[in-house]
């Protein structure tokens, strides 16, 4: 058996251990969400909670973890006899980005249930998990129908796994601590919220710090067992300490004042529903039981709005989370000494957040930041000529009409295009290709039927065999790579308009957010072609990248839509399922060069040939068109469409498809 990491041995990071440590005092308040760049010890530290959570006590031979105090009566392997129970270290279960459902929730025999009516079922991770800890390590990679079951059992409290009407359902209460780097995409926000609690972590910019990092991790790698030992001591001081504070927990007083300045809190952060107020008001009374009160202080509150608001305040999906603590300072004393007799606990002080661990404790969000002022406003406008221009904001983001992929994919599960996944409405029947997962049951039915009397049956039961089981074919629908190509020259650089041609782009791409696709973004301006986001599923990567980039210089159409090529070509290789949809973001000119004209529409037939679906967003202005980008389009073989086209409650029609007969744009 391996050694974990010790938990006190994690240099730094004060924020991450206070809140899994709030967890192991109070687990009602929820979990953790751990966001941050890799390599910063998010792994380490929740496998390392383990070693410092109470044992826990179990009925004998039970797979579902059963309180022998009050065993669950509905527990497939009862029900249990009263007795003793035996007492097991409380359990860190992981949760793997790719693991099936059936994994997760476990698996029921269905054939044997159908011939036999016994039900076989076979545990899952849930059913593991159940009264400790679930870790999902990239939980913002997580699919879609896993993440659904997760938010079920969350709710519920409990798992249920139906197979054609046989059924089988078990507690499963759990600590959900998750861990992701922002980078590679958010979280839905369903999710997100089921989260108690969220913290940012960063590696140290301090190099005695980092130096502190690597001495321990290479002393751990040496020795495993003596640097374990080394920590013991503060191990088991810590462990104490949770112990302590789980005893002390219920006799912590939440006050109507700290409620009130929970509420105020809230309230002036504009959060959603009242999950945060709870969650507050539950790390409060953790944070004043670690600390060893009684009684809850403004700084616990401030604190617990630290931990629990970031996450959920009201904001744009390419938003970073954080708090104004300012804001947060003037709302906590503008409704502190609302209880008789509460001495006054200086809510303007920084607190030590109710006995945060380390000496270099507090807390560590960037917090809120004025946006900057617009690039380039102030001055005269640049000429479109040759020069380059600098960035202009984006237009204000609208809703947009429906672009999807024609045909059916096989492709990561989403929300655009159409594709056979193990979720949606039944289309038809197939013989299982390994494991039956999902039942046809009219299908099996027909296929048995014919042999019944060869196979002997004499009773009302109908006799199965492995070959008469049918899979059911379900169709829903996938994800797909958006990869946006830009025109940055200077055709498109007045003012006015690119700033409406980012805002046309940045809609598509909270689009793209929405529908769970992946992104990329190819430029082009002057004489190349740059690949500003290669496909990742960090849309807000995308946003931020568009937002900088600067315009002018000649319009090397050829060259974008052959780096466009190249782009699609490697990806394929990585990830062969998923179809992608090219997004062409121009006014059709072409410059530069020999025959420009001709050579972009040698580039564009390359996609055309492969059947890649495109559309071109035509941003051709003023009272004379030359009809570029329709032309263009003919030559994808997609369609195109203006900007205002593209707006969800735009007049002009859109097909749905965006590859299929061509057409110009409105």
């Amino acid at each position: 058996m391996s050694i974990p990491y010790p938990f006190t041995a994690v240099v730094g990071q004060n924020d991450l251990r206070l809140a899994l440590l709030l967890n192991a005092v109070s687990p009602a308040v929820g979990g953790v969400l751990v966001r941050g760049e890799k390599g910063t010890a998010k792994s380490t530290a929740v496998r390392a909670l383990s070693a410092l959570l109470p044992q826990v006590a179990v009925v004998p031979g039970c797979r579902f973890s059963c309180d022998p105090a009050a065993p669950d009566p509905a527990c497939p392997d009862g029900p249990h006899k009263p007795g003793p129970g035996v007492e097991r270290p409380a359990r860190v279960v992981e949760l793997p980005v790719g693991a099936s459902e059936d994994r997760l929730v476990g698996a029921l025999d269905i054939e044997q249930a159908l011939a036999e009516g016994v039900k076989a079922f076979e545990p899952g991770l849930l059913a593991d998990a159940h009264r400790g800890i679930l870790y999902v390590d990239e939980v913002n990679l997580l699919h879609d129908h896993l993440v659904d079951l997760l938010l079920d059992a969350a709710a519920m409290g409990a798992s249920y796994v139906e197979r054609e009407g046989v059924s089988v359902r078990h507690a499963a209460r759990f600590l959900l601590v998750g861990t992701m780097n922002p980078e590679e995409g958010e979280l839905r926000p369903q999710l997100l919220d089921r989260f108690g609690l969220t913290v940012e972590v960063a590696a140290s910019r301090e190099p005695e710090q980092r130096v502190e990092v690597v001495r321990r991790r290479l002393a751990y790698d040496d020795d495993p067992v003596g640097f374990a030992a080394r920590w013991a001591g503060e191990e088991a001081a810590v462990r104490q300490r949770v112990l302590a504070a789980r005893g002390l927990l219920p006799r912590v007083l939440l006050g109507d004042g700290a409620l009130r300045q929970i509420a105020a809190v809230c309230s002036a952060f504009e959060v959603d529903g009242m999950r945060a107020d709870i969650v507050m008001a539950r790390t409060a009374t953790a944070l004043a039981a670690w600390a060893g009160r009684t009684d809850v202080l403004a700084e616990d509150v401030r604190q617990a709005a630290l931990l629990a608001l970031p996450h959920r305040r009201r904001r744009n999906p390419f938003d970073a989370p954080g708090l104004d603590e300012d804001r947060l300072d003037d709302t906590l004393e503008e409704f502190s000494g609302q209880d008789e007799g509460d001495d006054d606990p200086d809510p303007d002080g920084p607190g030590d957040g109710g006995g945060q661990p380390g000496p270099d404790s507090g807390p560590q969000g960037d917090g809120d930041t004025a946006a900057p002022p617009e690039a380039g406003e102030g001055g005269e406008p640049q000429a479109s000529g040759g020069r380059e221009q600098s960035a202009v904001r984006a237009g204000e983001p609208f809703r947009t009409k429906a672009l999807s992929v024609p045909g059916i994919g096989e492709g990561a599960a989403g929300r655009r295009s159409r594709a056979r996944t193990e979720h949606g409405r039944t289309t038809g029947a197939r013989r299982p290709r390994g494991a039956l997962t999902r039942l046809h049951l009219a299908a099996t039915v027909r296929a048995a039927a014919p042999h019944q009397r060869a196979r002997g049956r004499t009773g009302p039961g109908l006799v199965l065999r492995r070959d008469d089981l049918r899979q059911a074919v379900r169709e829903g629908h996938e994800a797909n790579l958006v990869l946006f190509v830009v025109d940055a020259s200077g055709s498109m650089a007045a003012r006015q308009r690119m700033g409406a041609v980012k805002g046309a782009v940045l809609s598509l791409l909270l689009d793209a957010y929405q529908r769970r696709d992946k992104v990329g973004l190819v430029t082009f301006r002057g004489t190349a072609a740059d690949v500003a986001l290669p496909p990742t599923s960090s849309v807000d990567t995308a946003a931020a990248r568009l937002e900088s980039l600067p315009t002018g210089g000649r319009t090397p159409l050829a060259a974008g839509l052959l780096k466009a090529h190249e782009v699609l070509r490697l990806e394929r290789l990585r990830d062969p399922a998923r179809r992608a949809l090219v997004v062409v973001v121009t006014d059709g000119r072409a410059t530069g060069g020999p025959d420009p004209v001709a050579l972009a529409g040698r580039a564009a037939r390359l996609f055309a040939a492969e059947q890649v679906a495109s559309v071109v967003v035509d941003c051709e202005s003023g009272p004379v068109r030359l009809g570029l980008a329709g032309r263009l389009a003919d030559e994808l073989g997609g369609t195109a469409v203006t900007l205002d086209a593209l707006r969800a409650d735009a007049i002009a029609g859109l097909v749905r498809d965006v590859q299929g007969a061509p057409r110009r744009a409105a």
